[in-house]
């Protein structure tokens, strides 16, 4: 197989990735053409702060061809149909060596240590994790594999949880993993010694992932969509989501927690810490517990009714 590579303008990068998909490329790839220099600029945003358009100013858009696609009649075709949507450089060709690429997606997700109890080890890496340790009577292994959901220990805030978790849990707590995504912080919490555990995400696909995720660690957690969970409080509610979504939810989080029990908040940036602990300053106060990568993981603990 081949790759022809093309440059275009941010407002034509969707057009052009659609036309190669309908003109037979397997794939389409866009990438910022300024990476690696001083104009390469970063592209996010969170929910409701969202770029206009989702592409660079000059964006390099790569397409992956089948063995019977002339990448030459094609670029015709594209110019027939969008002029000068393929521009700055023009077009170039390159070859795609044979790869096994089952196996190489694999070799990148190695297993991950959290702190000195937890071990996220996907299926390809069972026997990657050492049998005999120290702390092997404390070790906590949670199988999972990357999928659609977020959650596989790898992002900082995730990692920040996960610590919380391993040290403050106490046996038998009630937990509430709000945006569970893959069901990580769930199923870790059960494996810690929670007691009732519940996982909850806006997401179809997340809610069934975090099913399939407890079943493979043979955890009894119940997972749902949030008109799903019942009035019930619990001693830990934790929330690994963003800042925006965390301000809009305060009172709904913040009454989830009975008295006396804590509420873990994380997916702020350090920047965002005080402006995110002020709106919930009404029901409890906030602090930073630890930062790690610019990220920060908030709790406080709620006193009275």
């Amino acid at each position: 197989m081949r790759e022809l590579v093309l440059h275009c303008a941010g407002a034509r990068a969707d057009t052009l990735s659609d036309a190669l998909l309908d003109a037979g490329a397997l794939s389409v790839s866009v990438e910022d053409a300024d990476i690696d220099t001083q104009r390469e600029r970063p592209l996010y945003g969170e929910p409701g702060l969202e770029p206009a358009v989702q592409a660079w100013g000059r964006n390099r858009v790569t397409a992956l061809l089948p063995d019977d696609v002339d990448p030459r009649e094609l670029v015709e075709r594209l110019a027939a149909l969008l002029p000068g949507a393929a521009s700055d450089g023009g077009w170039v060709v390159r070859g795609v060596p044979d790869t096994d690429w089952v196996r190489l997606t694999q070799s990148q997700f190695a297993p991950i240590r959290v702190g000195s109890r937890i071990w996220i080890v996907p299926s390809w890496h069972e026997r990657s994790v050492p049998a005999q340790s120290a702390d092997a009577d404390e070790r906590v292994v949670i199988h999972l594999d990357p999928g659609l959901a977020f959650g596989t220990g790898s992002h900082p805030t995730t990692r920040l949880c996960l610590e919380w978790l391993a040290e403050h849990l106490r046996a038998g707590d009630t937990v509430l993993d709000y945006g569970c995504g893959s069901g990580i912080l769930a199923i870790a919490a059960k494996m810690l010694g929670a007691g009732g555990t519940r996982a909850v995400d806006v997401d179809e696909q997340a809610v069934e992932s975090a099913r399939v995720n407890g079943r493979a660690n043979s955890v009894d957690i119940a997972v749902g969509l949030p008109d799903q969970l019942d009035a019930a409080r619990s001693g830990v509610v934790i929330a690994n989501i963003l800042s925006n979504p965390l301000k809009a939810m305060a009172p709904m989080l913040a009454n989830r927690v009975r008295s006396g029990g804590w509420l873990v908040l994380s997916g702020v940036l350090e920047r965002q810490a005080g402006e995110v602990a002020r709106v919930y300053e009404p029901w409890l106060a906030l602090g930073v517990w630890r930062a790690c990568d610019g990220w920060v993981c908030l709790h406080g603990q709620r006193i009275g009714t």
